[in-house]
């Protein structure tokens, strides 16, 4: 017994690499930052230690296996949101080196970046957890460094009450989720949901415990990726965290709820013998796929709805991220293979243009020293190049022609009305339709308020410039040859569905 534990340890820690490697990055970071104090070095070493996960991670390409006696599942699906949150974490720790709000304050920021790692462990964690108690540490490690970069820069006062919000309904959530997860374990006599799965194909249903407990373990799941009714925090957080932190919760917090979400209902909650195209054919005394689709549209219509009153850019930014997840929950509702490969579609391109989004924010904050929709008259004149990259992103985020947004919500559409949800489909399109009045709202001020042409140009660096220009020519180049990137999206897919 004891060698067979052993076997299984060794041969898991051998496609364990990239999570190693960013703890180890984790460790190099802590020490560094005690004897250097620098933090140059500091960043140096946490960029360099994720491109090395991300180069094991390629190497375990193709890896399809259960790992750390069926904990963790190693799959292209997993692969595939590993790398987003390996891109966003990369993004952030470039992004922060142009902050000021960041820098201003003269301190070291050593622990800053541990917690950026630390939060990037959790996440590779949750992506593949296959086991109810490693999703719940995975969810804790994550969030236990999410509600400290929250709450970084805590000479600022709604920093500070953005992290304590984020505290406060973070562990309202987890303790829901844990209470569901003890239910389910109650009803199966296993925490594994691959055991969880064939207890439900060979006994069936108890439709009211699998009700209470499945809607507690969602409810978790929903917090992270910021779903109607458990959104309430997202407003707040968003626009009291510094403004790298909000970006990286819109994307990879986001990527990574969405992947253990999935993974939990496809693996738990289906018949393995049943075909793709009757995803909820297990739970049909149950309608899921409507608690889910109701879900989604209470999502994507509060979030455009509500964007469309705010002034602070960021809040608007984090209105609109709610309302994303509501266009991504419906590729959840028709749960077959076209709705989870245009989810992971949508998800890189998302990556692309909101992460985009949130660096100009950043670089304008910075020059205008104000957030306010109205502090942007004019400023296309005075930035005529970081103007028109924020243009592009905001047309992608509306879903617009040519840009990868809408390439992500075309595949998205289409999954919702291959499954004749034509409907969905309708609202989603009709929320389109809203968030482009307040996207429009930030260009129109930028070109259309205040022209004047002789205004002297505002200076940023090259280098702030250039990753803006590195999201920003993929946005549009995406938009029209987008065939790599959906290739890649249908095989990690199949692979994780095996068909």
């Amino acid at each position: 017994m004891y060698s067979t534990i052993i076997n299984d340890l060794i041969s898991s820690i051998g496609f364990f690499k990239p999570e190693l490697t960013l703890l180890v990055t984790f460790v190099l970071v802590i020490i560094a930052d005690l004897i250097f104090k620098n933090n140059k070095l500091n960043v140096g070493i946490s960029i360099l230690g994720s491109v090395v996960a991300g180069i094991f991670l390629f190497l375990n390409s193709g890896t399809i296996m259960t790992a750390f006696a069926d904990a963790l599942s190693i799959d292209p699906f997993s692969e595939f949101f590993k790398y987003i949150i390996l891109l966003s974490t990369i993004i952030v720790l470039i992004m922060s080196e142009f902050s000021e709000e960041l820098h201003k304050r003269d301190v070291w920021m050593g622990e800053y970046y541990m917690l950026v790692l630390g939060m990037a462990i959790g996440m590779f964690l949750l992506a593949g957890a296959t086991n109810l108690i490693m999703i719940y540490l995975s969810l804790e490690t994550m969030s236990m460094s999410s509600y400290v970069l929250s709450g970084y820069t805590k000479e600022i006062k709604r920093s500070s009450e953005a992290s304590l919000k984020y505290v406060i309904f973070g562990s309202l959530s987890s303790a829901i989720m844990i209470y569901g997860m003890s239910l389910m374990f109650g009803m199966t006599g296993s925490l594994n949901i691959y055991d969880i799965q064939k207890f439900f194909v060979t006994n069936g249903f108890d439709n009211i415990g699998i009700l209470v407990s499945g809607v507690m373990i969602i409810a978790g799941f929903a917090y992270k990726i910021s779903a109607v009714p458990f959104h309430f925090w997202t407003p707040d957080v968003y626009e009291g965290s510094p403004i790298t932190i909000t970006a990286y919760l819109s994307v990879a917090s986001k990527a990574a709820g969405f992947a253990v979400l999935i993974r939990f209902i496809r693996l738990a909650f289906n018949d393995p013998s049943i075909s793709n195209t009757e995803s909820w054919a297990m739970l049909q005394n149950i309608p899921w796929d409507y608690v889910i689709a109701t879900i989604s549209i209470l999502t994507m219509s509060i979030g455009n709805m509500v964007a469309l009153w705010q002034e602070n850019v960021k809040r608007m930014l984090a209105y609109s991220s709610i309302a994303h997840a509501g266009y991504l929950l419906m590729g959840v509702v028709v749960m077959t293979n076209n709705g989870l490969i245009a989810i992971s579609i949508y998800f890189f391109f998302y990556l692309l243009m909101n992460f985009g989004a949130f660096i100009v924010v950043m670089l304008f904050a910075h020059k205008v020293g104000s957030e306010n929709i109205e502090d942007y008259e004019g400023i296309g004149y005075k930035a005529p190049v970081l103007a028109t990259m924020m243009t592009i992103f905001l047309v992608s985020l509306t879903g617009l022609p040519p840009t990868a947004g809408f390439i992500g919500k075309f595949f998205l559409f289409t999954a919702v009305l291959d499954k004749g949800w034509y409907w969905l489909a309708v609202i989603g399109v009709l929320n389109s339709v809203v968030s482009l009045y307040y996207y429009a709202k930030i260009i129109r001020n930028m070109w259309l308020r205040k022209v004047t042409f002789n205004k002297e140009l505002y200076d940023f660096s090259f280098q702030s410039q250039l990753l803006v220009l590195i999201l920003g020519v993929p946005t549009i180049l995406f938009g029209v040859y987008f065939t790599p990137i959906v290739k890649w999206a249908e095989y990690s897919v199949k692979m994780f569905l095996g068909n």
